[in-house]
């Protein structure tokens, strides 16, 4: 999704962009001393495409691999289940001609429940994330989002579940040039694109900033100088999300996904609270999908989230426990 201006606290990002030729020059790799493995470049498409529109344009979601100079292998733009996994319920999908323009027209009796306490509470969710998101409750897999890039879509899930129970989100910010970070957008063909997840339950639950973020893919990356790492944030608040002409010379921040997750066991003590983004940051005003059924978002009081960085971040892990 393309934005105009982006706010991370009280910082106004776009007044520190240059222009589109200002990655001219690219740092050495041996100047990054953070804790992820780097690559450069872009890497070559495992899949053609993932998902087809034949009412509407979308855009092409490929997966790939890359190397990174430490030898590790990536999957791009991350680890994914996509292909495998049962897909969220359509609450507005355009692909699938499922287009109500209100909650009045949604009919929501023949979305699948997921048992996780067969004495639990039956809860409902209404999701809409740029691009991707994957659902787990308690480590168990609910859904993925139907549509993995665009056009923008949203979900409704159901699971049945005791308190308290732990909410864990894969969010991915798919990405036409993969290993970079970027779309064509804005006239340049190497333009970052962002995020944003926003969610709301029926037993009160929203996301806010007590959830936890952690990113693990930041592409792209041209001057190591402006990354840093804090109390368990990994921060690059300081890098330039402007486009470049010269975006096939990028680097990628890569940090391995622990297996566990999106265990209830799973100790993410160490990760930073989630930032907050309104609306108008995440450009949501002329998306159907979300202003159709406001009131289960922000009008549950649900706010956007996502790490420290919506531009740069591509993969991003949040968790909550409901209590």
């Amino acid at each position: 999704m393309q934005m105009n201006k982006l706010f991370i606290g009280s910082t106004l990002l776009a007044s520190m962009l240059q222009g589109p030729l200002a990655f001219a020059e690219v740092t050495n790799i041996n100047q990054y001393k953070g804790t992820a493995s780097v690559s450069q470049g872009a890497t070559k498409a495992l899949t053609d495409n993932l998902f087809d529109c034949e009412s509407g344009y979308s855009r092409i979601a490929r997966v790939g691999e890359v190397t990174s100079s430490d030898g590790l292998v990536w999957q791009m733009p991350a680890s994914n289940q996509y292909t495998t996994a049962p897909k969220a319920f359509d609450l507005y999908e355009q692909c699938t001609g499922v287009t109500p323009s209100s909650l009045k027209s949604v009919y929501s009796d023949n979305v699948p429940v997921v048992t996780i306490d067969e004495e639990g509470e039956e809860v409902t969710g209404y999701i809409f994330a740029d691009n991707y998101f994957e659902l787990y409750i308690n480590g168990k897999l609910i859904a993925v989002d139907s549509v993995p890039f665009t056009p923008f879509n949203s979900s409704i899930v159901k699971f049945k579940v005791s308190k308290p129970y732990t909410i864990a989100v894969k969010v991915i910010d798919w990405e036409e040039n993969l290993g970079l970070g970027s779309e064509s957008n804005r006239g340049s063909k190497y333009h970052p694109g962002d995020g944003g997840f926003i969610a709301s339950f029926s037993d009160g639950t929203v996301t806010s900033g007590d959830w936890l973020a952690q990113t693990f893919y930041t592409s792209p990356i041209f001057d190591f100088s402006c990354l840093s790492e804090k109390e368990g944030a990994r921060l690059s608040e300081n890098c330039s999300t402007e486009g470049s002409k010269q975006g096939d010379q990028a680097y990628a921040l890569h940090w391995k996904t622990p297996d566990d997750w999106m265990a209830e066991s799973f100790d993410a003590s160490g990760w930073p609270k989630a930032t907050l983004y309104t609306e108008r940051v995440i450009g949501v005003n002329n998306k159907n999908a979300y202003m159709n059924f406001k009131e289960k978002f922000s009008g549950a009081g649900a706010s956007f989230i996502w790490s420290t960085n919506v531009v740069l971040d591509n993969e991003v892990l949040l968790r909550y426990t409901v209590k």
